[in-house]
């Protein structure tokens, strides 16, 4: 066999700088955007702050076409917050808005870090080569919210060439590593992969900790289904030992990333857009300070025109990092607004009756309609709030899994849960509803919900159970009259 040269065409998924610069911008909320231009600007001489376009700014053409446009006009009563609704499921970041505008504190509002950033900080405190540092922050940024890669690690080890030439096998130890970081499970590709990991995290005489890493292995999807006697059975253990693994795998936490990035006690949130309804249309803008306005600095361009050399070299090098910065803005607020225009249009009946009308939404399902990746639509909406009539709510809140009704059709998770409390509102407080009646009366209505569910969904309401709701509702009754007694008059013995 001689060796020899052969052509082939093949395809590659190649992230050069300036996507990765707009999808790094595309994932900051209004507050971070403005930290991240503000240390552009100090840093690139070639850009600077603008008011306007053509009000002592650079001259139009310069610009990007976003830039160069004045957004549409917001009216006042848009900004308005009006009266609050009679039931808001996110009343917590709402009053969060509304004390901003009450606050005389212009410095920064108080943040928490990210999932993402707390990552980074575990991954540069650790002891990694500079290649695997590389590859575990590459793995960081593809991890999202809730703290899981979707991506597959072929795609990521593509993503990355012509920049870092690795292979799939090389980026496995490193996330292995990482899934050892705190919160432990990040970075997990599955919900089994996320449990086992933090599973094993946990000393060797945990008790109940090898049955447990049998059940998320081989039957987490069964467990729902399987009784205590079955699942000894299927475990070869005795049930008081099944029972003990049972409470362990429900301790753990499917969600490791869904803590990072809640708001802190006493924080505000800055919008990113506001929806209103303009004759008789629900319309979409970007918020007044969602986006700084800066442009590119005329005197070093005027300047680049009589250098040469190094200085030339200088200047052109800032020229094209801001020119990319430009882009990168423009393609941020165009992917946000197209975002929110599908959210407005498909969730349209929540934002006019409430979150009884909000009907199952998914980002694989806008994604679709946008023709963009799922997870740049997870990226749009990560941290990013809306101001509503409705109040101010996160963009997430629009998205809700859905639950198929008896006539063919679904509701949402959230519906299901505002019929609930509706129901619990208006119960005898002396006899009231059981988990079981509720799903009765649900199911009477077209919407077959199992008690277990009702009962996770009164859970996330904070509604006490039936027994518990009867107590208190004996307490609160005034006590009865002896027999024979006659009601006196107030305020007589």
């Amino acid at each position: 066999m001689k060796p020899r040269l052969s052509p082939s065409v093949q395809q590659q998924l190649v992230l050069t700088p300036q996507l990765r610069l707009a999808i790094r911008l595309l994932q900051l909320s209004s507050v971070e955007l403005e930290a991240e231009i503000s240390e552009a600007v100090a840093s690139n001489p070639l850009l600077d702050w603008t008011e306007a376009p053509g009000e002592d700014g650079p001259d139009a053409g310069d610009l990007p076409e976003a830039v160069q446009t004045a957004p549409e006009p917001i009216p006042e009563s848009a900004l308005d917050p009006g009266p609050e609704p009679e039931f808001d499921p996110w009343q917590e970041y709402g009053s969060r808005a509304a004390s901003a505008e009450r606050s005389d504190d212009l410095g920064q509002p108080a943040t928490e870090d990210s999932l993402r950033d707390h990552l980074l900080l575990q991954l540069h405190l650790g002891h990694f080569s500079p290649l695997e540092t590389r590859i575990g922050v590459a793995l960081i940024e593809s991890i999202d919210d809730d703290g899981y890669l979707r991506d597959d690690l072929d795609t990521l080890a593509a993503s990355l060439r012509p920049e870092l030439d690795v292979r799939p096998e090389q980026m496995l130890p490193v996330l292995h590593r990482i899934q050892c970081f705190d919160p432990v499970g990040a970075g997990a590709r599955s919900v089994t992969e996320c449990l086992q990991a933090q599973l094993r995290a946990l000393a060797d005489a945990t008790p109940g900790r090898d049955l447990a890493l049998l059940i998320v292995t081989g039957l987490l999807d069964r467990l729902p289904r399987l009784g205590l006697a079955e699942l000894a059975s299927q475990l070869d253990c005795s049930q008081e030992d099944a029972k003990v693994a049972v409470a362990l795998v429900q301790s753990l936490d499917p969600r490791p990333g869904s803590r990072f990035g809640a708001l802190p006690e006493g924080a505000y949130v800055r919008p990113d857009c506001v929806i209103w309804r303009h004759q008789g249309l629900w319309t979409v803008a970007l918020a007044p300070d969602a986006q700084p306005r800066i442009g590119l600095q005329q005197d070093y361009q005027r300047l680049l025109g009589r250098t040469s050399g190094a200085d030339a070299e200088y200047l052109r090098g800032h020229l094209q990092e801001a020119r990319w910065l430009l882009k990168a803005l423009e393609s941020r607020s165009d992917t946000l607004l197209r975002v929110v225009r599908c959210l407005v249009r498909e969730q349209a009946g929540f934002l006019e009756f409430g979150p009884q009308a909000l009907h199952p939404l998914t980002l694989r399902e806008v994604a679709a309609e946008l023709e963009l990746h799922e997870s740049t639509v997870s990226r749009a909406v990560a941290g990013k709030f809306a101001h509503t009539p409705r109040g101010t709510l996160p963009l997430r809140a629009f998205f809700a899994s859905g639950i198929e009704t008896g006539a063919g059709g679904s509701t949402s998770s959230t519906a299901i849960q505002d019929m609930i409390r509706k129901l619990v509102a208006n119960e005898n407080p002396l006899r009231p509803l059981s988990d079981a009646k509720l799903a009765d009366t649900l199911k009477k209505e077209g919407v077959p919900v199992a008690r277990r569910t009702i009962a996770k969904y009164r859970e996330a309401l904070q509604i006490p159970a039936s027994h518990e709701r009867v107590r208190v509702a004996s307490a609160l009754a005034p006590a009865p009259r002896p027999p024979g007694s006659r009601p006196t008059a107030e305020g007589g013995p």
